[in-house]
């Protein structure tokens, strides 16, 4: 196992290191100058050379990117070109929303994708399997966008039992709690979870499918077990490899979701910082930022890898 996990943890560091070349790279090459934004159009040459030499936006990009990664791994990850206070600081304030929501997204993504795909399984071909393909083929054409929209406009506007936006934030003393802020991230998180759950339940279903055909399953129902308790007990873990691949991927769209469904909901959250500061060619902060979320998405990936070999450890043989 000690293998198995140095073997991981190595492709771990060189992905990290790719990313970070990537992120880097395709934010140097884009036009525009932070100098000029801030110092406005119509600033003096003077001014805005001066403006870049104090930002360091006038040293060698070999510099540059080394400061930065070494910045990002130690934390020091610099002050906004735009707001003008320590990056971290604002990723902080964002991450406390951000990473809820997702956690919150991806629960009921897996909860709503294991029940209905498992559900259609035991109803191979009959109307309960139609049905829930049908709404998960429905589910998948629907974007999160406009779904989100829809949530507003009847759950907010029609019913009033939700608030149409804002974060009233986790702690009580500015008017917000626990139950507040969970109240109010519902929506975006179902908005986020309705076609990540629809994709995970056909991937479930066909899962377990494949694996209701093999020999030990009619030997477990032979031995007088009920075929709830071979679904859940026997079939579903045998089935769990491809349905964790695909969550470990689903939850990077779901980061990737959560640009847009903070926008609509007008959510404090990281996507929200992410679109303001690329409207400020705030590249320090994007930069961060891209880079975190790419990380977060790396680091889900090597969990899912361990997974692997929990649950199959034919998977971390092989890999020895």
């Amino acid at each position: 196992m000690s293998v198995f996990l140095a073997k991981r943890l190595l492709t771990l560091i060189a992905t990290l290191l790719g990313a970070s070349m990537l992120v880097f790279a395709v934010l140097e090459i884009l036009p525009g100058n932070a100098a000029q934004v801030l110092m406005g159009p119509d600033a003096d040459p003077q001014a805005v050379a001066a403006m870049a030499e104090q930002l360091g936006l006038n040293q060698p990009a070999l510099q540059r990117y080394t400061d930065w990664l070494l910045g990002f791994f130690t934390g020091n990850l610099g002050n906004s070109y735009a707001y003008g206070s320590p990056v971290w600081d604002l990723v902080a304030e964002r991450l406390v929303l951000t990473l809820p929501l997702a956690v919150l997204a991806m629960l009921i993504t897996t909860v709503l994708a294991l029940l209905a795909g498992v559900y259609a399984a035991s109803r191979h071909n009959k109307l309960g399997d139609v049905g829930i393909m049908g709404l998960a083929q429905l589910g998948i054409a629907i974007p999160n966008f406009w779904f989100a929209i829809l949530l507003i406009l009847l759950f907010s506007v029609k019913l009033q039992w939700f608030s149409a936006g804002g974060f009233p934030g986790w702690s009580s003393e500015f008017g917000g709690g626990f139950w507040p802020a969970l109240q109010s991230l519902l929506l975006p998180a179902i908005a986020l979870a309705v076609v990540q759950a629809a994709i995970l339940a056909r991937i479930t279903r066909s899962a377990v499918l494949e694996v209701l055909r093999e020999d030990f399953v009619r030997t477990a129902r032979a031995k007088g077990l009920s075929q709830r308790a071979v679904l859940w007990g026997h079939v579903l873990r045998n089935a769990m490899i491809p349905v964790i691949t695909v969550m470990g991927l689903q939850f990077a769209n779901l980061l990737a979701g959560t640009i847009v469904v903070e926008n609509v909901f007008y959510l404090p959250g990281l996507g929200r910082l992410i679109f303001q500061s690329i409207a400020n060619r705030d590249l320090i902060v994007v930069r961060n930022c891209v880079m975190l979320l790419a990380a977060m998405v790396i680091v889900v990936n090597f969990i899912v890898d361990v997974l692997y070999a929990i649950i199959d450890p034919r998977v971390k043989a092989s890999d020895l």
